[in-house]
């Protein structure tokens, strides 16, 4: 067949009409896409497909294949990936949109609150999020008038941001330090008020259960069996072993934590019925094990310049000032014991065959939006998860698990047009995923970044418009 030349976009001077782009509840029927040139890795564990070429019509793929073999359509926008790297939409199964990285929980709660700053916070969030390539996430505990708020309004194109499932309040069974003027978790004491609350949440909307601590065997059976009802899944926050035996035998759709590569590791009978049963365990390994010594390397990553052109002056002053000293803060008081066991700890679910799926808990103390699922990819490849691997559990698996396999996580034709472009080859160097220069989600340009091309010790790279 033959085969049309690639026509760049045309460079302008801001990036936020690419942004802007994406505010669109969905592509345009009939409206063609076309990325052309890059290295396809299409989220399964085969080889990658080097020059080649993927057509979106509107929010869906059409065709795939190398580039030389594929008509690209005379009406389509198309898009240069040359000397870049394609793969689905990344997706996070364990996010906070109503936290920002701020260091101290006692103090974020009631000042969001008290400056009217909770919707705009989740709205920096969500776009943060997206712009790290992340276009599908579940929310794992947020208010809930504003976690529905922000889902909806992400839905119908009025808010840049991943496709959301959030859960609202999670259910537990102690309210813990958080503080009153924000949270509203709520407090089972018995299974007769879990199963309420899981009522009270899947009648308000929510897509996901979140069951939090101090919960019982016959607790998380009533909201298990409650939200099964509803056609929801429950999500369980779970470090101790009884904690996920009991949630593994209550029947609860997602382990998160399981241990968050912190705890020394866990009986091998309780692994292997874990295995056995094929439910999901979601670890969050980065989000103190390794941030935090890197972040002791490297303390300037801190005042990101990205963080302050997000959050505006009145947020970045009050996460910068939260974060000094941040060596001291309670949230990492016990983070030497993490890193002593965080690689066996990790490491157990790799060699056991465990359903693995990526999620970075991101928002919680100098764990950025901004950098979700990298660090966190990282982690795996770190203890000898093989990339490709790690890269598929944050697309198809994390699709799958999110029971959406039929539609996400993969970049084949029939599937909903979610597509990433990075700077490098994450399979040589996973801090590859880093650079993400091109977002489409929903067949929609999300993110557009321009390669310059021309010889070194000119400009950088330059934003282009998204047409």
């Amino acid at each position: 067949m033959s085969v049309l030349p690639v026509r760049p976009l045309r460079a302008v001077g801001c990036a936020l009409l690419a942004l802007a782009c994406c505010s669109l509840p969905s592509a345009q029927p009939g409206k063609r896409l076309a990325l052309v040139g890059g290295m396809l890795l299409d989220g399964y564990a085969v080889p990658p497909l080097h020059a080649a070429a993927v057509i979106i019509e509107g929010n869906r793929i059409v065709q795939v294949g190398r580039a030389a073999e594929v008509a690209i359509p005379p009406d389509a926008e198309v898009i240069d990936t040359s000397g870049r790297v394609m793969l689905p939409g990344l997706i996070d199964l364990h996010v906070h949109l109503i936290i920002l990285g701020h260091g101290d929980y006692a103090r974020w709660d009631p000042w969001i609150a008290e400056n009217h700053l909770v919707e705009r916070v989740m709205e920096i969030s969500a776009k943060q999020l997206l712009m790290a390539g992340v276009t599908s996430a579940v929310d794992l505990g947020g208010t809930l008038k504003e976690s529905l708020s922000v889902r909806d309004r992400i839905r119908k194109g009025a808010l840049p941001g991943p496709r959301m499932s959030v859960s609202g309040p999670w259910i537990t069974g102690s309210l813990g330090d958080y503080s009153p003027a924000l949270q509203d978790q709520i407090l089972a004491r018995t299974p007769e008020d879990a199963a309420r609350a899981t009522e009270k949440l899947a009648s308000a909307g929510v897509d996901v259960i979140k069951a939090y601590v101090d919960l019982s065997r016959a607790q998380y059976k009533a909201i298990v069996d409650t939200a099964h009802r509803h056609h929801l899944k429950v999500h369980a926050h779970v470090y101790d072993p009884v904690n996920v035996r009991d949630a593994l035998e209550a029947g609860v759709d997602v382990l998160t934590h399981a241990g968050s590569a912190g705890t020394p590791p866990y009986d091998p009978d309780l692994v292997k019925a874990i295995v056995v049963k094929g439910t999901p365990v979601v670890i969050t390994a980065a989000h103190r094990s390794w941030i935090f010594p890197a972040t002791v390397d490297f303390p300037e990553r801190l005042q990101d310049p990205q963080l302050k052109e997000d959050f505006g002056p009145q947020i970045y002053d009050e996460v910068q000032n939260s974060l000094n000293g941040f060596h001291r803060l309670g949230y990492f008081a016990a983070t030497d014991r993490e890193m002593f066991y965080s690689r066996a700890s990790l490491r157990q679910w790799i060699d056991s065959g465990a359903v693995m799926g990526m999620g970075t808990d991101s928002g919680t103390p100098m764990n950025f939006h901004t950098e979700s699922l990298w660090r966190e990819i990282k982690a795996h490849v770190d203890v000898g998860m093989p990339p490709q691997q790690a890269i598929s559990i944050a697309t198809r698996i994390n699709a799958q698990i999110l029971g959406r396999g039929d539609e996400l996580g993969t970049i084949e034709p029939g599937k909903l047009a979610d597509i990433i472009v990075v700077k490098g080859n994450p399979l040589f160097d996973i801090v590859a995923l880093s650079n993400v220069e091109v977002v489409v989600k929903d067949g929609v340009v999300c993110k557009r970044v321009v390669p310059d091309r021309r010889a070194p010790g000119s400009r950088g790279d330059r934003p282009a418009e998204s047409h």
